[in-house]
């Protein structure tokens, strides 16, 4: 599967780092927060990647080329207005071409493992969610994963959606290339009983705030992450 990089956020939670620099390219252990992405993409054996951009895009495009550094082969799809996360998705899709793919937020750090995401069979699921404990700072939640694997919109306790997942390109039929979260494409597949899940409870965290990128920093360097 290939997979997408979802780099087009403002990152106004890391003022004032982002004022000059795109989130994603925000350092930690020597290295960009997006790099660290592609770094395990590329261990799990995913070698196309797709990065969509915003802010300050072109510094993504310059810092990581077409990816042969990486052992990667990267595209771009800028977009000269936001398009949220739906709408950059379906605005990406003619270059991800694949029936699925992996969706990966460019602002968390994790140590799980790419190569277990598996394709999706439309007639059962039509996205994949990896869910993960809720934080501090996202006490509620977000969605129920039930016990036969599936999530479901509501119910009780409440995961987090990870920003890791694997989508089928179905999900987006009859959706329009505009402004759109994702949010309520996904609880549309919900309620069709067409999204599976995990939990995972290994080390993620949300890269959200200049503290929590000075701590995961201190950390790798400390040889506690790698």
């Amino acid at each position: 599967m290939k997979a997408m990089i979802l780099a087009a956020g403002l990152g106004k939670r890391m003022l004032p780092l982002t004022e000059s620099l795109p989130k994603p390219l925000l350092s930690a252990g020597g290295r960009s927060l997006i790099e660290w992405q592609i770094r395990r993409l590329h261990k799990a054996g995913v070698t196309d990647i797709v990065i969509n951009h915003h802010h300050l895009g072109a510094q993504i495009e310059a810092a990581l080329g077409d990816g042969s550094q990486f052992g990667v082969h990267i595209r771009y799809s800028p977009e000269a207005e936001r398009l949220e996360t739906a709408g950059g998705i379906i605005h990406a899709l003619p270059m991800l071409a694949d029936d699925c793919f992996i969706i990966v937020n460019g602002d968390v750090w994790t140590d799980f493992d790419f190569a277990t995401l598996q394709p999706l069979d439309p007639a059962q699921a039509l996205a994949h969610l990896v869910m993960v404990p809720n934080t501090a700072h996202h006490p509620e939640g977000d969605y129920f994963l039930d016990n036969t694997g599936r999530v479901r919109e509501s119910g009780a306790p409440r995961l987090t959606y990870s920003g890791i997942s694997v989508l089928h390109r179905s999900l987006f039929a009859g959706f329009a290339e505009v402004y759109q979260p994702l949010a309520p494409v996904l609880v549309s597949a919900m309620r069709a009983n067409r999204v599976s899940g995990e939990r995972y409870d290994g080390d993620w965290q949300d890269i959200g705030t200049p503290e929590k990128l000075r701590a995961l920093d201190a950390r790798i360097r400390d040889g506690g992450l790698s």
